[in-house]
């Protein structure tokens, strides 16, 4: 048996590290059902994941990464991942964005529920949909296609990855809604909290502003006049 506590024990293109600590619960509840754009916003609007689809449903997503990087349309490391995961893991599987072969499917989707798995999100294809949608397990990815991955390749997990342009550390926190998925170190976590619920009373009160007929008529002409625009 090879010696997971030793990079050096691992033939080449194969590594799987211990779990790092999960997300804390009370962080997992202060984001849980949290906008994705509020929270992508408060990090500058250029974090997250691009051209990843919910398949589930409208079923949010929050807990902590499980990452995984695989060969292109191979399984044998996810399947691995799934039988490490920890109740709240969310699966995050690097596929490299390839289309001509799901990674991940309807008997895994069993297996990740099993597991109490929180969700998954992959850098690829996906296949089953009509189990996806029936909503207990959030699914992202990029895209669905009928035929199956192999089952013999290379892999790493619990190490950083690349996932449709979003950076995933094993530990963060991933969070997802019909808008994207985002991740965020969970030492960000404290302050991130704090500017979601800033910007959320904000937009709070510029729609009651609208309701009421009351939003100031000339913030967009003050906006465009400070860029010197002759209005």
């Amino acid at each position: 048996m090879l010696d997971v506590t030793s990079n050096s024990s691992w033939p080449p293109g194969y590594l799987i590290n211990p779990p790092v600590s999960a997300v804390p619960s009370d962080w997992l509840a202060a984001f849980h059902d949290m906008p994705s754009a509020i929270v992508s916003d408060c990090l500058g609007r250029n974090v997250g994941g691009l051209g990843l689809k919910p398949f589930h449903g409208a079923k949010h997503l929050c807990g902590s990464a499980l990452t995984v990087r695989v060969r292109p349309g191979d399984n044998l490391l996810t399947l691995k991942a799934i039988q490490m995961a920890r109740p709240g893991d969310v699966l995050v599987i690097d596929g490299s964005g390839d289309m001509t072969r799901a990674v991940f499917g309807g008997i895994m989707r069993a297996m990740a529920l099993k597991a109490g798995i929180a969700g998954v999100v992959v850098n690829g294809a996906i296949r089953d949909q009509d189990e996806c949608l029936e909503g207990q397990l959030p699914i992202f990815a990029l895209g669905s296609v009928h035929r199956g991955p192999s089952t013999d390749g290379n892999g790493e997990i619990n190490v950083p990855i690349s996932c449709a342009g979003l950076v995933v550390s094993p530990g963060d926190m991933v969070l997802g809604d019909l808008d994207g998925v985002v991740a965020v170190p969970q030492a960000e976590l404290p302050a991130l909290h704090e500017r979601c619920q800033q910007l959320l009373d904000r937009e709070r009160s510029i729609i009651s502003a609208i309701s009421a007929g009351t939003l100031d008529p000339t913030r967009f002409d003050d906006l465009l006049r400070s860029k010197g625009c002759p209005l």
